[in-house]
């Protein structure tokens, strides 16, 4: 009687704990019957789109509410929709992220992609068209450079911390600096020879924003020659709002660590097959992009 009462006692604590966490979950669900996700526009919308479906699917399946794709319109927007709390999770570049943390944004990055090689970094490369004479920046004196967003890492950040270190001012050296909007459009605007320099990311050389417009027709990888790769920069971080409950926090992060098993065609679609898995990280794997973004503030002042 004794070990059965105490057995009975036992199933009855589990049964309340269980109980609890469901109730717990039923609750956020009610807060949250929707979450919006929204990335930063690394290529054109539709592309974008059509990358993340099967994801999105995916994680509406594991969360059991409905997930909303947003593609926003430049990488501000991101920021300004966790701001106001209309974006839940929020895929950024690293310095999008930093620029959120820097201006206030309470947001918490838990996720990176990790590479095929295991990396957890990319990075920041300058292209010219492979036709054209140009060997180095000292070549491109005059000439038109094509940037991305200001609030891109490889295309504005990176690229404009490299050439202060070559003690070059871009918007003094070169004959226009062009924001792009994209890393596609950057290609397209050199292809189309609108600019003659193009910065962009790359992961490897058979894993670049390059790569993934050439697999797509947009583009051919030969047409193009690197003449500046920076070093390694921190990997994207995807976020979600501080607030959030931690139940569904928790939920988040068990959804994207189990994805490349439980979703592998969706989870490979986002990288092309590139990709081996997601990284757990916190605020602190993305401290040096946030004195970057500081130092680039700086930059900018000093020379304004």
């Amino acid at each position: 009687m004794f070990h059965r009462r105490h057995f009975l006692l036992a199933s009855s604590a589990a049964a309340v704990f269980v109980a609890a966490g469901t109730a717990r979950a039923q609750s956020w669900k009610a807060k949250y019957p929707e979450l919006v996700f929204a990335v930063v526009p690394a290529e054109n919308a539709s592309g974008v789109t059509e990358r993340y479906a099967p994801f999105i699917e995916y994680l509406s399946k594991e969360l059991g509410v409905k997930v909303t794709l947003r593609v926003a319109n430049d990488y501000a927007a991101v920021i300004e929709g966790q701001r106001s709390g209309n974006i839940h999770i929020g895929g950024y570049g690293p310095a999008s992220y930093a620029r959120a943390y820097i201006t206030g944004v309470k947001v918490e990055p838990f996720a990176t992609t990790i590479n095929t090689d295991g990396s957890v970094g990319y990075y920041s490369v300058f292209y010219v068209r492979a036709d054209s004479p140009y060997k180095s920046i000292d070549d491109l004196k005059g000439k038109n450079l094509g940037l991305v967003d200001p609030n891109s890492t490889s295309g504005n950040n990176v690229p404009r911390f490299a050439l202060n270190k070559m003690k070059i001012n871009p918007d003094s050296y070169f004959g226009k600096v062009v924001y792009t909007g994209s890393h596609e459009n950057a290609i397209i605007a050199l292809q189309q020879r609108t600019v003659d320099v193009a910065a962009n990311w790359l992961n490897s050389d058979d894993d670049s924003n390059l790569t993934r417009m050439a697999s797509k027709g947009m583009a051919k990888k030969e047409d193009f020659r690197i003449i500046y790769k920076s070093d390694l920069i921190a990997n994207s971080p995807f976020a979600y709002m501080a607030d959030l409950p931690d139940d569904l926090k928790a939920a988040i992060r068990k959804a994207f660590a189990e994805a490349p098993t439980k979703a592998k065609a969706a989870f490979d679609k986002l990288s092309d097959g590139k990709d081996q898995g997601f990284k757990t990280v916190d605020h602190k794997f993305y401290e040096p992009v946030v004195e970057l973004v500081k130092f680039i503030d700086q930059l900018r002042k000093t020379k304004s």
